[in-house]
């Protein structure tokens, strides 16, 4: 009697049965009656109207609700097992000033959505925004029968005593199932979210959702979700589960067959209230909590694509070219190394014929006396400089010996018996070293007992030659050098373990969460295996470590061949050339293994907070380049690797600063190019004067002497014409990359610090490249094409370099903006090409450094100059 008494059916049907929704509808019908209306509760003489009425597809009913009555709208639709059919639901408040929202419910068969009308949404600041128009599009439930026919109901009621209008429209959901590789144009807006369903095709694993639009805002969001109900398409509940990313204009999702045990996935996009999370502008704050605020158009046309993603096979071949090309490396090493252990053996030959064989025997007779006379009398009053300079030449005529041996032989063979002489003689003194080698204890370092009452006098000199700076005893120095690669090594192992901790759990945080506004990857080529979203930009960076371990191999082999020449007491090794001290190349060649290591982690989720991993170690490998170039003719007044790594510490630190108190903080950028200016002007003074001044309470008092004797007493030009053309010309690009740092106050300081390294190594790269050639010094032909090949292989990289295919700079949205397609293999993309590039070049760099002065291995010491 209490449901009949509050139950007014305007609508019978005519024969037959209870209608079939009456069942699953009396539960929520009973609810209604007693939460609304009040029956039961003492409300007497109170009754409202339920309206049933059956309804069909594509009809557009207008009507009226108020407080007093209630209409439900009665849907039955066929639902088929093997094809999905979308339902719509679009409704329009046609009254304004409403006293109360109008309550929309439907109800399906596992599955209810409640909306009100106008829907309320909000933005920061708790903004809020009505929309009258609302499209919702309904959970479609999975069925077992082939064919099951289903109902659903529409109940709209409202709590305002006024008459409201409206109008409803349901219909069906024209290429709700995507299609594979074809494109798919739609319109969305804030409260008319749309979404599609996707089935995986048989043989296919994997596939990339591409959405685009030509509007750059309002902004937007796409969802992957699985097929279950309710599916969360409002701006307020996409990101509860699934996959998601905010977009401008494109966004791309790779999806695995693996993470959907249903093999089909919904394809949601949302358009925001606002648009500050896509870098738009943001709106003004409200003057009042609960004003309204009107949205104006936020309707955005949006095409969508689902392709398949690339099979096993081209993951094979992408692993296979890379270990490929880098291996090929290893190879023409090998055989470049062949080839001078082949001409190094003719070499020998040349020069070893045995002392005890005679003319006759060897089948020569002397053209002259005298080859055999003068020349013989005065080869044991021969000085090492005669003996050297006589080498040299021969080396020089090493082709022509090989035409005309009858006339050169002769003159060999006495130059090896006085080789053998002097061999003798310094036995006893290699001897020596290599007892005492043992002995040599940190303590030693860097020490100039013998010399140091002639130091100032040495290093003053207007000419300097490598030996005034070689004098300290090689056995320290050694010491001293292999310091740089112990402690890179160290240094190494402590950063690497916390980076590859805090990347993991970086991967992991987008993996559970779904959130891919974490990290900025090219999602356009972008390649999972397994736990990691971007493969390819992992595996590229192969090439760093690879070509490192090469480049460490080549130091090995070199090393090896000039101990066994210092043990043979030859003078080329001991009294020519520059010193050779392989400390710093094992530094740099684990530099460049570790920047792949840390790249790779970088790109495990690249974002601001973690891209101090990509740079930290290029910092190094610049730091260490200008160091060795610096060592090469400064052995003894080289910076130890304690205050090296110390600097590199500190510049590195202020690129933890300026990341994250950098951008646009004007009193930061004032701090560091003050910082900056004082660091070249010190480093300047350090350089120009090898060492010998003192920062002290009297440095202002000197400087205003040397300025006033100098330059007003009279007017002097530099002592050191060369080193002050270098410094001059270093301090005219620091101060102006202070400037331009101060003025624009660049977001991305960690590759500005990067430039003003780089800048300074090139600078002074090719102001070593001159000097050597304006002294007279000769490029050989394997530097030659070291350097030439580097060059263009830099530039082509960098060419990559600026393709710009993300960047943290910018909101996620924006910098999808700048995502593009896999151009090699369809594997790799325009990054993963620079790093290609980038690792040779490196490693080309690394190699004219170590090869560039090998003209000298037998010009003496105090012929080579010091600039």
């Amino acid at each position: 009697m209490l449901l009949r008494s509050c139950w007014k059916s305007r609508h019978k049907n005519s024969s037959g049965p209870a209608p079939c929704w009456i069942r699953p509808g009396l539960a929520a019908l009973l609810w209604l009656c007693v939460t609304q209306l009040g029956c039961g509760s003492g409300a007497v003489g109170e009754t409202k109207s339920v309206v049933q009425k059956d309804a069909e597809f594509d009809v557009t009913y207008n009507d009226t609700v108020t407080s007093e009555n209630q209409t439900i709208y009665a849907f039955n639709h066929t639902v088929s097992r093997n094809k999905t059919e979308g339902v719509r639901v679009s409704v329009d408040v046609l009254s304004q000033g409403l006293e109360s929202p109008i309550l929309f419910v439907v109800r399906q068969k596992q599955a209810v959505l409640s909306f009100q009308v106008p829907l309320i949404l909000r933005g920061l600041y708790q903004r809020k925004y009505p929309y009258n128009h609302v499209g919702r599009t309904l959970c479609q439930p999975p069925t077992r029968a082939a064919s099951e026919t289903q109902y659903f109901f529409v109940d709209v009621s409202t709590l305002s005593s006024q008459g409201t209008n409206y109008q409803l429209r349901v219909s069906r959901v024209e290429s709700f199932t995507l299609q594979t590789d074809k494109k798919f144009s739609f319109t969305a807006s804030p409260s008319q979210p749309q979404y599609f369903k996707y089935v995986f095709p048989d043989g296919v694993d994997t596939v990339i959702v591409k959405v685009n639009s030509d509007m750059n805002f309002p902004c937007s969001v796409m969802s992957i979700q699985d097929i279950q109900c309710p599916v969360y398409d409002l701006d307020n509940n996409v990101a509860f589960i699934g996959m998601y990313q905010t977009m401008t204009k494109k966004g791309a999702i790779t999806v695995q067959r693996k993470d959907f045990p249903s093999n089909s996935f919904y394809v949601v996009v949302v358009v925001k209230t606002e648009d500050e999370a896509c870098g738009g502008p943001l709106r003004f704050y409200p003057l009042r909590p609960d004003e309204l605020i009107d949205a104006g158009n936020r309707s955005k046309v949006i095409d969508v694509v689902v392709s398949p993603a690339i099979d096993s096979n081209v993951y094979v071949m992408g692993m296979l070219f890379c270990l490929g090309i880098f291996f090929t490396f290893y190879l023409l090493t090998f055989l470049v190394a062949c080839l001078e252990n082949k001409r190094m053996n003719k070499k020998r030959e040349l020069f070893q014929n045995p002392a005890d064989m005679s003319p006759a025997e060897t089948g020569k007779t002397p053209a002259s006396p005298y080859e055999y006379g003068s020349f013989a009398d005065n080869g044991s009053t021969l000085s090492s400089d005669a003996i050297t300079d006589s080498a040299t030449s021969t080396d020089n005529n090493y082709g022509y010996l090989g035409q005309e041996p009858f006339k050169r032989r002769p003159i060999l063979n006495h130059l090896h018996h006085i080789a053998i002489r002097i061999e003798r003689s310094l036995d006893s003194v290699g001897r020596s070293r290599q007892e005492s080698l043992s002995s040599v204890e940190e303590d030693d370092y860097d020490t100039l007992d013998d010399i140091n009452s002639d130091k100032n006098i040495v290093r003053t000199k207007k000419f300097l030659c490598v030996s005034d700076l070689a004098r300290k005893d090689k056995r320290v120095l050694s010491k001293k050098y292999q310091i740089y690669f112990w402690n890179i090594a160290t240094i190494a192992v402590f950063y690497a373990l916390p980076v590859i901790q805090l990347v993991i759990t970086y991967q992991t945080v987008v993996n559970v969460t779904g959130n891919q506004d974490i990290c900025y990857y090219n999602f356009l080529c972008a390649h999972p295996l397994g736990a990691l979203s971007a493969f390819n930009n992992i595996l590229s960076n192969l090439g760093y470590v690879m070509l490192g371990l090469l480049f460490l191999l080549i130091v090995l082999k070199r090393d090896i061949v000039h101990n066994r020449a210092l043990v043979r007491n030859e003078l080329n090794a001991l009294e020519c050339g520059i010193p050779k001290h392989f400390g710093l190349f094992y530094a740099m060649g684990t530099a460049l293994m570790m920047e792949g290591l840390l790249s790779a982690c970088y790109h495990v989720c690249p974002n601001y907070t973690n891209f101090q991993f990509d740079t930290s170690f290029m910092y190094m490998i610049a730091g260490l380049c200008m160091l060795k170039l610096y060592q090469k003719r400064h052995p003894d007044i080289n910076a130890s690797a304690y205050t090296a790594y110390a600097c590199l510490a500190a510049v590195i630190f202020f690129s933890v600063l300026g990341v994250v108190f950098g951008k646009g903080n004007t009193v930061f950028w004032i701090i560091f190019s003050v910082i900056h200016i004082l660091a070249t002007l010190l480093l300047s003074t350090q350089l120009y004067y090898m060492g010998r001044w003192r920062l002290d309470s009297g440095v202002l008092r000197r400087m205003v002497y040397i300025i006033y004797t100098d330059c007003i007493r009279q007017c002097s030009g530099p002592m050191y014409i060369d080193r002050m053309v270098l410094l001059v010309m270093g301090n005219i690009v620091n101060w102006s990359l202070a400037a331009y740092g101060l003025i624009e106050r660049p977001n991305d300081f960690a590759s500005y610090l990067l430039a003003i390294a780089i800048c300074n190594l090139l600078l002074y790269f090719a102001f070593y490249i001159i000097m050597k050639l304006r002294s007279g010094e000769r490029i050989q032909c394997l530097a030659l094409v070291c350097i030439l090949f580097t060059a263009v292989v830099w530039g082509f990289a960098l060419y990559f370099f600026f393709q710009g295919l993300s960047t943290w700079q910018k909101t996620p949205a924006e910098s999808r903006e700048h995502n593009r397609d896999c151009i090699l293999l369809s594997f790799f993309d325009d990054h993963d090409i620079w790093h290609f590039l980038s690792s040779i070049a490196m490693f080309g760099s690394f190699l004219v450094l170590l090869t560039m002065d090998d003209d000298l291995d037998t010009v003496q010491r105090d012929k080579i100059y010091v600039f």
